[in-house]
Formats: C-alpha cells, structure tokens, sequence
C-alpha cells in the first residue's frame, strides 16, 4: 500500500514538472558551429534547462520577437544585406519559414511587433535607417510600406532599437545619440520629436523599457555606461535621473546592452558588457526613480539579451562570447539574483520566451 502511494505521488511530482515546461528560443551568429534558431525546455519550477534543439536554420538571428499571440516569430538576419524572416510555430516547436524580406539597410540588429499584431519594425544598425511592415493574416511580412532614414546629416546614424506604444513609435539611434518619437497619422509614421529626452555626451542609447502606463521611459547607454530616466510631458520626456551600471572601482572597458523591467516594475535589471555583469535597481514605482542594489557577475563573457522568465523567478543571460547561457533565481520580494547554473551553446544572443 505504502509503495503505491508512493508511486502515486511520484507520477504526480513528475507531471507537475513536466507541467511547468516553457519554451526558450535563443537567437545566435552562426559564424561557429550555430546553425539559427534554438529551442530548449525551461523548468519554470526549477529552473533547468535541457532538450536543446535546432528549431530554424538561418543566418545569424541575433533578435527575435513573437507576434502577440505567440503563433509566429519574427528574426533578423544581421548581415550586410540585412534580411528579416516570419516564421510559424508547429506543435513541436520547430519553426516553419513563412517568408523574407527585405530590411533596407545593413546589419538589423533589433525586431518589435505592436501590439495588435499587425506591424513590425526593424532597426538597421550600420544602415541607420528602421523599415516598417504589415503583418498578412497569416504571419508572413509584406515588403516593408515605410523606411526612416536618419542619414540626414554628416552625423552616423546607428538605429538599435524600436518599439510601439499605442500610435506612438520610438527609436533609439546610438549614431546621433538620440531617442526620436514618431506618431502615427494616416497608417504612416511622422516624426514629432528628434530626441524626445536629453541625453549626456555621446551617451549612445542602445535599449530602452517603458512603464506599461508610457509615463516613464529607462534608457540604457552602450557607451555612457548608464541608464537615463524619463517622465513622461507633453512633448516628450523631462530627463529626472541619471544612474551608472557600473560598480565604483571598476575601471575597465564596458559597453552596456540589454534592460529589462520586472513585471511588477518594481525592479530593473542591466546587463554590462566588459564589467560582465547583470546591475539590479530598485525603482521607485510613484517617482520613477531608481537606485541601484546589487551588481552580480554573469558567469560569463560579453553579456548580450538576457530576459525574465514567464513566472519572473528566474533571470536568463545569454553570454555571448563564453558560449552560454546563465540562469538566475529571482527573489521577487527584494529583486536580488542568485546564480544556480548555466547551460553550453554558441553564441547566443537573444533569449525569447
């Protein structure tokens, strides 16, 4: 009787893992021994990561984003001749290629949907220009209907990174060290404001995270080393914070990378590259201010993507250079990360769950 009770209650243990298994797809360059896109099964209970397998076979898909309804992905292919693919997910996980297209300009770098699923927009880094696109019912993308050139003047323009809010568009260019708001009239972007909040010196934003509400914008700065803090007015955002990554003694070379929101925007997170490090703030949710609480090594090097997971107990890092992805628990009361393990495979990039 005790061993089938005990049977019992194993089964049970076992589904209930098995129950809490997502999906991790990792964009990586296939300069190595990387092929494109890869899925692994995350344990949302304990925090593994196995079964890693090739999902899509394409040419450095170093950013990915999944449409809203998390049917389709979308990838660059950061090249020269920069690309961008639509892919579906099978049952399996696997992708299917639906289409590519065109990006307009050199080495895409960054992907956003918007929220209906409808509209994409993708960011060319040397290009220095971002495309915009329709969505087809089925997931595959049009040729892109809008081009933003920001080659405007005898100052290099290197667009990072996008993304919608509402009609709104904002861009970050770290060639003219600005982030621009567009607003959308007529299906077409027109720009309001060519830097929408005050940023240092050659500061180059790079990534940036807004509030749910669009009333404060964290801008993280590749070469400043820091992350400016906007609140939201009239004609953009009034500048109220500015806060390094960096841990006072280090006196290295660092280039910043990714940031990230806690779901609930008590917490944000920064990732240092050089530092090799993930830095922890904790934000004030009515001033929108931040103040940093913890500076953590990333047990690796060249920390590119790192993302939260579903439950936001964990914290993912894909360490480009060390070949590996380090996975952290969250204590969600206070913010604070702890290593636990990281996983081997080539050059990730872009961590997308």
């Amino acid at each position: 009787m005790k061993l089938k009770l005990y049977t019992i209650l194993l089964t049970l243990s076992l589904l209930n893992c098995k129950a809490q298994d997502t999906t991790l797809y990792v964009g990586t360059y296939t300069n190595g021994d990387s092929e494109g896109i890869y899925k692994l099964t995350f344990n949302t209970t304990t925090g593994v990561l196995t079964n890693k397998q090739l999902a899509a076979k394409t040419e450095n898909p170093s950013y990915l984003s999944y449409s809203p309804d998390k049917k389709h992905i979308y990838a660059v292919n950061e090249n020269e001749k920069g690309m961008v693919s639509a892919f579906e997910i099978q049952d399996n996980g696997h992708l299917k290629s639906l289409n590519k297209v065109s990006t307009h300009g050199a080495h895409p770098c960054h992907v956003a949907i918007n929220k209906s699923g409808n509209k994409a927009i993708v960011s060319n880094y040397t290009g220095g220009n971002a495309s915009i696109y329709s969505i087809k019912n089925d997931g595959s993308l049009t040729e892109a209907f809008q081009v933003l050139d920001h080659n405007i003047d005898s100052t290099v323009s290197h667009v990072h990174s996008a993304q919608f809010y509402k009609n709104q568009l904002y861009i970050s260019d770290l060639g003219k060290n600005a982030v621009s708001n567009y607003q959308l009239e007529n299906n077409i972007y027109k720009l309001v404001n060519s830097s929408m909040v005050d940023l240092t010196n050659n500061a180059g934003p790079r990534h940036f995270s807004l509030t749910n509400n669009g009333e404060f914008v964290y801008i993280i700065n590749e070469y400043g080393s820091s992350i400016t803090t906007g609140k939201k007015n009239k004609n953009g955002f009034d500048k109220i914070d500015e806060d390094s990554t960096l841990e006072v003694n280090y006196e290295g070379k660092n280039s910043c990378a990714d940031i990230h929101l806690s779901k609930d925007e008590h917490f944000l997170y920064a990732s240092n590259r050089g530092e090799n490090t993930i830095a922890v703030f904790k934000r004030n949710t009515n001033k929108g201010t931040i103040n940093k609480i913890q500076t953590i090594s990333v047990h690796g090097n060249w920390p590119r993507n790192f993302t939260l997971d579903p439950t936001g107990k964990f914290l993912l890092v894909a360490n480009r250079w060390s070949h590996n992805i380090s996975v952290f628990s969250v204590n969600t009361s206070t913010g604070m990360l702890k290593f636990m393990h990281d996983t081997k495979i080539s050059e990730p990039v872009c961590l997308l769950f």
